[in-house]
C-alpha cells in the first residue's frame, strides 16, 4: 500500500546568536531563521520586547547549535556570562560573525 508523502519542509540550522543594541546593550536569543530575525528585531513587531525600544540592532555573534534544545541550553550558559566574558566571546568570533554576516547580507 502506498501512503501519499508530505513534503517537509527543510530543516534549518538552529543558532544563537548575539545582538548589539543603540543603547550598547547585549540582547542574546536563538532561531533557525537569523535573517528573518535580526529583521524582527529591528523593524517587525515580533522583536524582542527588550529590543524593540533598543533599535536598531547589529548581530555581533552567532553560533550553530545541533537542535532546538542545544541551542537554549547555549543561550541560558552566554545570558549567565559575566559582560567582559560575552565581551571576549563576541571578540575571539568576530571574524566568522563578519564573515556569515556578508553572507547573509544583514551588516555592512
Amino acid at each position: 500500500m502506498d501512503f501519499p508523502t508530505q513534503k517537509k519542509a527543510p530543516q534549518r540550522q538552529w543558532r544563537v546568536y548575539i545582538v548589539l543594541c543603540a543603547d550598547n546593550t547585549l540582547y542574546t536569543g536563538i532561531t533557525n531563521d537569523l535573517p528573518r530575525r535580526l529583521a524582527e528585531h529591528n523593524h517587525g513587531p515580533r522583536g524582542a520586547r527588550y529590543t524593540r525600544s533598543r533599535r536598531p540592532t547589529r548581530l555581533v555573534y552567532c553560533e550553530e547549535a545541533a537542535d532546538r534544545s542545544a541551542a537554549a541550553k547555549r543561550e541560558y550558559q552566554i545570558k549567565n556570562l559575566a559582560l567582559a566574558d560575552k565581551t571576549a566571546l563576541i571578540t575571539s568570533a568576530a571574524t566568522a560573525t563578519d564573515e556569515y554576516a556578508t553572507h547573509a547580507g544583514e551588516i555592512s
